[in-house]
Formats: structure tokens, C-alpha cells, sequence
């Protein structure tokens, strides 16, 4: 398999990939195939969705691709609905203030500086309306259409941080892995923030690239942006070990996390999660049983574990 687009600042500075320098739509199984085998069982099953969708685990809903073999894969990533609708709304509101987390309302208008920086003024009022647009079709999940108001405006606006930046997630929702590491890339290079570390990760992670995977946990784990992003990309990266068969290793990284406080929040919970599974993977079913019992009892709608907890005892 070709390696991924180039991360170098160059690259990520200039215009977006052409789309067929990812990967192809025709071989994304080959993708998809290695991804499966990366997966976390229930933690990162059936693609990036809602994490609460009955019967399936942490990143619960399938999404379908517009392919004849639509039903025969389904890539496997670990992030949840939540992280995702944040992303994309710090995307449309980074210009208000970089780290953002209010939901924009959707008649407010996207004020990217950067974007403004990076097209004729005559021209901004309309990008500004069709980011907009993109976003909202990104937080209703479609993405394909998503894809199809950014990809242009990438094309127009190569500098335009909030735009390379919900690309590469649409990319990434879309399971197009090297094409979301173009974007997310260029988004890094633009940015220089960790914000998107965890999703970058995923992708090279799903992409078989683990020295990648350990080189942005590094920094991630440096910067320390905040406790739930530090926690999604410590389960990436300890995924990331597991699918080396470093079972162990991943188990280490998992447990040096901050045990849940007494009102645990959904990040503990999903680390918790993240660690039963590879107890229950290196075979020691009575911690796993212990684990699950601690998310279940927390939160028993989270993912399938009450259904994982089940299959124990």
C-alpha cells in the first residue's frame, strides 16, 4: 500500500490532495480490512457514530458508502458522536475564539480570520455561507454532502484553517483515511494545535502507521490540552499497541490513566471500557468482569456493556 500523503509543512501549507491521490474509493476495503483487524471489539466497533445506539459498542453506528460492496465493510474508530459535534462546531466558530466549545447557532455566521486572509474580500461572505452549510450537514451526518461544499472551498482557500480542518473529519467519517490525513495535516501545519491529535492518530493507526500513532500521543500527551482529549488519545494509542500484539504494553498505558472520580465523566468511563476489553483480551476475565461492572453500574446505556458484562459472568 502507497504510504500516506507527505505531513511536511510544504504540503500542508498548499492545496489540498487531488482526491485520487487517496485512497480510492475501489480500494478502501483494503483499508477497511486492516482497520477490522485493528478494532477494539466493542470499543471501536461498526464506524464513527453515536455512542449510545443500542447492541454495538463506542463508536456504535454503521456508516454506508456509496459503493456496490456497501454493506461488506465497516471501519472501525474509536471516536463518539459527542467529540465529533464539538470538533465540528470549533471548526465553524474558531474564529470567536480558538478554543471555543459553544455550539454556534445555525443562522450565525462562520467568521474565520483565516479564511478571510485567504480569499478576496468579495469573495468571503459567500465561502463564509457555504462553510456554514457544510457544517450543518456535518452535524447531521451527511457527510458526503459535507465533503462536497468543502472540497471546493479547500481548493479556493488552501490557508483556511476551519475549512482544512472539517474536511479532514468529514474525511475521516467518511473512513477515507489518507485523505483525512492530508487535511488534518494541513490543519496541524496551519494551527499548530493538538486539537485534532486523537482523529489524526486514528487515521494513521487504521493505515497500519504506528510510529505516527506514538509520535502524536507524545505530543498530545505533552500539551495536555484537556482531560477528555488526553483520554481519547491515550485509548487510540493503546490501541494502537494492542494491534501490534502488545497487549500488555496497552493495558499500561490504559491503567496510568486517572481512575474515574466518584462522578465519573463519559472520558473515564470510555478509558474504563477501553482497559476491560484488553483484560478480557489477554485473558483475564475477572478484571474485565470487574471493569465492565464499573461502567455498567455508571452508566449502563454506554455502548454494549451491559451485553460485554453479561457474556462474562
Amino acid at each position: 500500500m502507497p504510504k500516506p500523503p507527505s505531513s511536511s509543512s510544504g504540503r500542508g501549507r498548499g492545496r489540498p490532495p487531488r482526491e485520487s491521490e487517496g485512497t480510492p474509493w475501489a480500494r478502501r476495503a483494503e483499508d477497511a480490512a486492516r482497520t477490522r483487524q485493528a478494532g477494539w471489539g466493542g470499543v471501536a466497533r461498526k464506524g464513527a457514530g453515536r455512542l449510545r445506539d443500542a447492541g454495538v459498542g463506542d463508536a456504535s453506528k454503521a456508516f454506508h458508502e456509496a459503493s456496490p460492496d456497501r454493506e461488506a465493510w465497516e471501519p472501525e474508530v474509536w471516536i463518539d458522536e459527542g467529540v465529533v459535534r464539538d470538533v465540528a462546531n470549533k471548526a465553524v466558530g474558531r474564529g470567536r475564539s480558538p478554543r471555543t466549545v459553544a455550539a454556534p447557532h445555525d443562522d450565525e455566521p462562520a467568521t474565520d480570520p483565516s479564511l478571510r486572509r485567504a480569499v478576496a474580500a468579495k469573495t468571503a461572505e459567500r465561502m463564509e455561507a457555504k462553510l456554514k452549510d457544510a457544517s450543518k450537514a456535518f452535524r447531521r451526518e451527511r457527510f458526503e454532502e459535507a465533503r462536497k461544499v468543502l472540497r471546493p472551498l479547500a481548493e479556493s482557500a488552501p490557508t483556511a484553517e476551519s475549512v482544512r480542518e472539517l474536511l479532514g473529519l468529514t474525511y475521516y467519517r467518511l473512513g477515507r483515511w489518507k485523505l483525512a490525513v492530508a487535511e488534518l495535516e494541513a490543519f496541524r501545519g496551519l494551527n499548530g494545535s493538538t486539537e485534532q491529535h486523537p482523529v489524526l492518530a486514528d487515521c494513521y493507526r487504521a493505515l497500519g502507521r504506528h510510529g505516527k500513532v506514538s509520535e502524536l500521543w507524545e505530543e498530545l500527551r505533552a500539551a495536555s490540552p484537556s482531560a477528555a482529549l488526553v483520554a481519547e488519545g491515550r485509548i487510540v494509542y493503546a490501541g494502537s499497541l494492542a494491534d501490534q500484539g502488545k497487549v500488555t504494553d496497552a493495558i499500561t498505558v490504559l491503567s496510568q490513566s486517572k481512575p474515574p472520580a466518584k462522578k465519573p465523566q463519559e472520558h473515564h468511563l470510555r478509558v474504563t471500557y477501553a482497559l476491560a476489553d484488553l483484560h478480557e483480551r489477554a485473558g483475564d476475565v475477572p478484571r474485565a468482569r470487574q471493569l465492565f461492572g464499573i461502567v455498567a453500574s455508571a452508566d449502563p446505556d454506554l455502548g454494549d456493556v451491559e451485553a460485554r458484562l453479561r457474556a462474562l459472568r
